[in-house]
């Protein structure tokens, strides 16, 4: 009697990750190649194998800077948030008002950042609130349209059928026109969540005591070319894990929207 092996090519989960897995490795590969080959200087482009031995042997203080960033882009991004929520839903309820709001929406993400961050530390010094406006600039669009679009997304029918029941306009928000944003809205928080490390990191490289951004400055002027790659790959990892737990979340609020996905 035979026993048949799980097929892995099967595993849903297996066949998202493996290219990606696959194309990092092949990168890394060829990288490491081409340093070893050219002979470039660490100083100029360290191998990966260099930037991996350098960062684990500075862990401690690049684990302190990474909490610093992280714990900048969690208070900044649940501010920014915060306010995409209540702007939508005031938004939803008054037709004039999207008309006002959202044009201004769209021009606020034509300010560049990188003009506007050096503006934030001069106006408000090195505290906490620069870097919490310069991440709400660049997470609160994608967030406030997506729930804007999602509201305005939901089923007439079954709104003009809450309506003859004798619903009220907040009942129908709540019943029809709020499930309905959800998925549109977690798919815009995972934009905005990896835009949030960006930001935080952006604008600790303009000016911070401490941070991810402030240490990649600080080995950069010190030609540590491997410790500020070894900064960018926690910086990726951080993105990764915040774009990653938003899924988890949308199981919980939204599981609804996970089970219509079709796999691919």
């Amino acid at each position: 009697m035979t026993t048949s092996r799980p097929d892995p090519t099967r595993n849903p989960w297996l066949r998202r990750v493996a290219p990606a897995a696959v194309t990092v490795v092949a990168l890394a590969l060829g990288w490491q190649l081409y340093v070893a080959v050219s002979g470039i200087r660490p100083q100029v482009l360290p191998s990966p194998a260099r930037v991996l031995e350098q960062g684990w042997a500075h862990r401690a203080d690049i684990a302190g800077h990474a909490w610093s960033t992280l714990q900048v882009t969690l208070v900044g991004f649940a501010v920014s948030l915060a306010v995409a929520w209540a702007l939508a839903i005031v938004v939803d309820f008054s037709p004039w008002l999207r008309r006002a709001l959202v044009p201004l929406f769209v021009v606020s993400q034509t300010l560049p950042i990188i003009a506007i961050a050096p503006l934030m530390i001069i106006w408000f010094g090195f505290g906490l609130l620069p870097k919490i406006l310069v991440i709400a600039l660049a997470t609160f669009f994608p967030m406030a349209i997506g729930l804007i679009e999602g509201f305005a997304a939901a089923d007439r029918e079954a709104g003009a059928l809450l309506r003859s029941m004798g619903a009220s306009r907040r009942q129908e928000f709540r019943y029809v026109r709020l499930p309905s944003a959800l998925p549109r809205f977690f798919t815009a928080l995972r934009i905005g969540i990896t835009y949030a490390v960006v930001g935080a990191v952006f604008a600790e490289y303009v000016g911070a005591t401490s941070g991810l951004g402030i240490y990649m400055s600080t080995q950069k002027n010190s030609f540590r070319t491997d410790l500020v790659l070894a900064a960018v790959l926690v910086t990726a990892m951080l993105s990764l894990a915040l774009y990653l737990l938003t899924y988890a979340a949308e199981r919980v609020v939204a599981p609804w929207a996970l089970a219509t996905r079709s796999p691919r």
